[in-house]
């Protein structure tokens, strides 16, 4: 099994955007020099506590600062840009990370980006599968283009004159294109049939229970089944909260902690999914009633914690519940205590996934 590193980010209200910003690239320095294998960052436009505008300019930044870890978008939002723009900046980053680039895509989650965009009522699905397809299209050939969309056209002709190098479009170092995932999050999500149909890697978000992320892979299965397919794990990414100390006791602690990193972000996460009137989308089990859902509750019950003894056991179960995935991300959450913080991420690198792969008889291999 792999690691990687989710980020959100995920910061507090309180916190000011320089100070969030240099936590989060030495978090991602961080991932890197212990050995994470991926780093994946997201999108937002219009939230405080997920302040990266651009993933790939944020990856960009990190290229020169990182050896070895590859870069995921994570993902980014096709909907809200061009094909031609997504294209060329995509296809940039992919020479100044040579063989690093992950490209995550999706439809985007946070409603009010949705509203500033006037894109509350648009189908953020189809358009996302129009912008890929559109992409590649790009990338393989060479202009003029007539590339007709349901949402755009890329046309490209009259200006093309490529003994001056005009109306030359950038295409990816990566052959035919980096490798391409989708996030996934609601229960039998139609977003996992769209990776099967697609052959995008799926990625299972961290902020809903297991029993949803079980659904993920038998959806994703009964797709590539229908499709005449067999599902590999290793493409299958699965994002959880984790937090390890040196005890159980230390890490309930500091996991369990009024106002701290965990309890704030899981109840900013109840509250946000309280008034969208979709708190039942965050029960731990399939047969909890609404009613007694609190932050506390899910908190409790999505965050793996404890000494990696412990964390190691909870790994390995939640692989024989939900279904083999191949790759763990490891959310990060605010370094409210950097110290901990940081010791946290060591000892899940250093100390629970050698032991996780020892109990699973695996070696770490290169992601898919």
């Amino acid at each position: 099994m792999l690691l990687s590193f989710f980020m959100m980010p995920l910061h507090s209200v309180q916190r000011d955007y320089a100070t969030s910003l240099r936590e989060d690239i030495q978090a991602f320095k961080l991932a890197d020099e212990l050995g994470f294998e991926e780093g994946w960052i997201g999108e937002h436009y219009s939230a405080s506590i997920e302040q990266i505008s651009s993933p790939l300019m944020f990856l960009a930044h990190m290229a020169p600062q990182t050896k070895r870890i590859k870069l995921g978008t994570g993902v980014m939002t096709l909907p809200l840009y061009h094909p031609v723009m997504a294209a060329a900046h995509i296809a940039l980053l992919d020479h100044l990370a040579p063989g690093r680039l992950i490209l995550g895509i999706g439809t985007g989650g946070l409603g009010s980006d949705f509203e500033v965009y006037g894109m509350e009522n648009a189908d953020r699905t189809a358009m996302m599968l129009d912008s890929i397809d559109m992409i590649k299209r790009i990338w393989a050939a060479d202009p003029p283009y007539d590339i007709p969309g349901k949402f755009w056209d890329v046309k490209l002709s009259k200006m093309y004159w490529p003994d001056l190098g005009v109306g030359i479009l950038p295409k990816t170092l990566t052959k035919p294109h980096p490798a391409l995932a989708v996030s996934v999050s609601s229960p039998n999500s139609n977003s996992i049939r769209v990776a099967a149909r697609n052959d995008f890697m799926p990625i299972s978000a961290n902020f809903v229970a297991s029993w949803v992320v079980k659904t993920h892979w038998e959806t994703y299965c009964d797709e590539l089944a229908k499709l005449g397919k067999v599902p590999d794990g290793s493409k299958w990414r699965v994002a959880r909260s984790i937090h390890v100390a040196d005890t159980d006791e230390a890490a309930e602690r500091y996991v369990k902690k009024p106002g701290g990193a965990y309890d704030w972000y899981y109840d900013y996460m109840y509250k946000v999914y309280d008034r969208m009137g979709a708190g039942a989308l965050l029960a731990p089990f399939r047969d909890t009633d609404p009613a007694t859902i609190t932050h506390e509750l899910v908190r409790d019950n999505f965050v793996i914690y404890g000494s990696p003894e412990t964390v190691t056991r909870k790994i390995l179960e939640l692989r024989d519940e939900v279904g083999p995935f191949g790759t763990l991300m490891m959310t990060s959450h605010e370094w409210e205590d950097e110290s901990v913080m940081r010791r946290s991420m060591e000892l899940l690198a250093r100390r629970v996934m050698p032991a996780v792969n020892e109990a699973l008889g695996e070696a770490p291999a290169m992601a898919v």
